[in-house]
């Protein structure tokens, strides 16, 4: 049986994809640089739905934040600096997300993190936050949106707020969801592809 072989070209195409990719935004003020890889969402820039969440975003220098499906951390990084005083927690199920996510706070030394798996809340025990964001994934059930949202009412503070973007086809999901759970809803913007949302806690 002959073994199967690659062209000295497409060897030299495939290195270059196994190489990190590395760019730099700003976000909400504040300029990042970040490396990510190919699998990992929007490797190549920081996607729509993440930008506008952090345009709609109200943030404290004390706030204690969590990222709930860091990805390669642009929302937990940038909530990170904008809250000095605080601690910026990410978390997601995939531990290359995770290990890019760590690769960017040690980049842009920012060291404010706590950085782990957790497939969703699983590993965040008890503690609470101030702010709870996620951009939401579109293709999963609403039985893991309502867990998610459960999950989040019993993690935050008092007076403490939960962001999210999704596709704008689930705004009036995330409504009905938002109210039944939190007891109020809150939508910041409503774009074309994306819908910023928010729920608070009462104090």
């Amino acid at each position: 049986m002959t073994t199967p072989s690659i062209s000295a070209e497409k060897a030299r195409y495939l290195n270059t994809l196994r190489q990190d990719i590395e760019f730099s935004e700003s976000l909400k003020g504040e300029l990042l640089r970040f490396r990510t890889t190919w699998g990992l969402f929007s490797p190549k820039a920081i996607d729509e739905g993440s930008r506008l969440l952090l345009d709609y975003m109200d943030v404290s220098d004390s706030d204690d934040t969590l990222d709930l499906g860091c990805g390669y951390g642009p929302l937990g990084l940038t909530l990170a600096r904008l809250a000095p005083n605080g601690t910026s927690v990410l978390v997601d199920k995939d531990f290359v997300a995770i290990e890019y996510s760590r690769k960017n706070a040690e980049l842009n030394a920012i060291s404010n993190t706590e950085i782990f798996l957790s497939n969703g809340f699983s590993e965040i025990g008890e503690r609470r936050f101030d702010l709870i964001v996620s951009n939401l994934p579109a293709k999963t059930g609403k039985e893991l949106y309502y867990l998610y949202f459960y999950d989040a009412l019993v993690r935050m503070k008092p007076g403490a707020r939960f962001y999210v973007v999704t596709i704008t086809g689930l705004r009036k999901f995330v409504q009905k969801a938002f109210i039944e759970v939190f007891g109020n809803y809150e939508k910041l913007k409503q774009g074309k592809t994306y819908t910023v949302a928010m729920a608070t806690l009462e104090e």
